[in-house]
């Protein structure tokens, strides 16, 4: 029953309670409409961002390991150099090697201790099958399967393929243009024995964010590559 005043209308505390009962309301719809948004425009950007239609569906070396994934991502930008110098510094990805070339700040947020080089190392020129590749520090304080990736598959100069703890994959692969230009294809493949929560999970708290490092590792590559290549591929001038 609504609680009425001496002259017949509703109390304060009934109105008060409308009011935020509405705010609750506007609220949920507010979560709901940006929802909808992300899921129909800016997801479907995001897990294609920079690539052809062509090389979203088309087979990448490493799709094997992973031949019915739940879930694809598959990104793409142009380099301006040779598939071996983009190679240089893809082979060098890793905590306690060249890093992610991402945004440094966000890479260590949590104490990755992640530091991204600007230059070749030859010493992390060299990754055979079975190589551990570290997403944070070796004594890091969560010690799991999840902060280490293992190579799968390697050929130089071409692919690299990493896996997770999960079964899935992530491809780096990069196709010749010319002998100036690269086409860097940067594919993520997920098994299909993900439970509806992992799912929630996944769609919710790391697509995004996931989107937003590697764009930045995929523009890092590009910008260390072809500066790379202006220095030290054409000479002096």
């Amino acid at each position: 029953m609504i609680e009425e005043s001496r002259n017949g209308g509703p109390t304060g505390s009934t109105t008060a309670s409308v009011g935020r009962s509405g705010s609750v309301w506007i609220a949920l719809l507010s979560v709901g409409a940006s929802l909808a948004v992300y899921h129909v425009l800016l997801r479907p950007w995001h897990r294609t961002w920079g690539a052809t239609g062509e090389e979203v569906n088309r087979q990448l070396p490493g799709d094997d390991v992973v031949p019915e994934p739940s879930d694809e991502t598959t990104r793409a930008v142009t380099v301006e150099a040779s598939s071996d110098d983009v190679w240089s510094w893809v082979v060098q990805l890793g905590q306690g090697r060249g890093g992610f070339y991402s945004y440094t700040w966000l890479e260590n947020l949590f104490g990755a201790e992640i530091h991204n080089v600007d230059r070749i190392v030859p010493e992390f020129q060299g990754l055979e099958e079975g190589d551990p590749i570290r997403m944070v520090r070796e004594d890091y304080w969560l010690q799991s399967s999840i902060t280490s990736m293992t190579v799968e598959r390697v050929d130089p100069g071409r692919t690299l393929v990493l896996r997770g703890h999960d079964g899935g994959t992530w491809t780096f692969h990069l196709d010749p243009l010319d002998e100036g230009r690269t086409r860097f294809i940067v594919r993520g493949r997920k098994p299909e024995n993900r439970t509806a929560v992992g799912y929630l999970l996944r769609y919710l708290t790391y697509e995004l964010p996931h989107f937003v490092m590697e764009r930045g590792m995929m523009l890092g590559i590009k910008t260390r590559a072809e500066r790379w290549c202006r220095d030290e591929c054409e000479g002096p001038p």
